[in-house]
């Protein structure tokens, strides 16, 4: 019996808290890129990620197994502790 493949699309909208212009351009790249880490350490696909300097949409191919609400807070929880430890915005992101 030929074996079965399944995904799922979802397209996340993170904003900044009451849409603050906190996403700089000189570092947006380095956050793209370490959000994309994230999302291939939980064995999930990166299909696209961009955004302006108040929001960032990322559109992710999910395998069925993978609990979307877990993924959600690993991506908010780690990106929030990049920006941070890196010290990339003067302003208390959340």
């Amino acid at each position: 019996m030929p074996s079965t493949y399944s995904q799922i699309y979802i397209q996340l909208v993170f904003a900044v808290q009451n849409r603050a212009a906190l996403i700089d351009g000189l570092w947006e790249e380095r956050l793209y890129q370490y959000i994309t880490g994230i999302v291939q350490n939980k064995d999930q696909k990166m299909i696209a990620i961009n955004g302006t300097s108040n929001h960032i949409h990322i559109f992710i191919g999910m395998k069925p197994t993978c609990c979307l609400s877990d993924l959600v807070r690993e991506i908010k929880k780690s990106s929030n502790e990049f920006i941070k430890e890196n010290d990339l915005t003067k302003f208390r992101f959340n």
